[in-house]
């Protein structure tokens, strides 16, 4: 791992300033690899003109949805992508980026493309599922899909539907039975 510093080459810094400056980068650049290797997706977004207050929007939202919001150097952010599944994304890392990131492979892409349709400032460039690189539309796409929990709710509806159907017919002839029952014996009260 490299990481850039103001000495010249081959001279070690004795500076105390920049050796925390190299320790704070080479930190940085561990947690962006844990992120890189641990997310389900990996949005990258341009936010030139975002407020703090909008990009705290963004990140509560992402928050809601269990992922996170990451701004950092492009310059560390493409060390870290150095050998991991999501290389292919590096050239999207130029000018003023934002990573949006889940477990989820859907959340991530979901509310960074609600985001931007409310707020023109903040624009999908592209991303990452697993090793697989995607373009502004392929983010589209994935945001399109159902999310964990939304998958989750379909199939447990199919799988509680003939469920329901099952006691319903059980149930049914008792019903008629005593609605019958019933009948009879209004009848012969009459």
């Amino acid at each position: 791992m490299q990481i850039w510093c103001n000495e010249p080459e081959g001279k070690p810094s004795n500076n105390w300033r920049d050796l925390v400056d190299r320790a704070q980068k080479e930190k940085v650049v561990e947690e962006l690899g844990q992120i890189f290797e641990s997310s389900g997706v990996v949005v990258v977004a341009q936010y030139t003109g975002l407020t703090v207050a909008e990009m705290q929007v963004l990140r509560a939202r992402m928050r809601d949805a269990g992922g996170a919001v990451r701004v950092a150097k492009n310059k560390l952010a493409k060390i870290a992508l150095e050998g991991k599944p999501c290389e292919s994304m590096s050239p999207l890392l130029t000018g003023m980026t934002v990573l949006a990131y889940s477990e989820d492979p859907v959340a991530a892409a979901k509310v960074v493309e609600d985001y931007a349709k409310e707020n023109q400032k903040l624009v999908v460039l592209g991303g990452a599922m697993g090793g697989t690189a995607l373009d502004a539309a392929g983010v589209k796409a994935v945001a399109s899909m159902p999310s964990r929990e939304e998958l989750i709710a379909q199939i447990v509806s199919c799988i509680g539907a003939p469920a329901a159907n099952i006691a319903g017919a059980i149930g049914a002839p008792a019903s008629n039975i005593a609605s019958i029952l019933t009948t009879l014996e209004e009848r012969e009260a009459a």
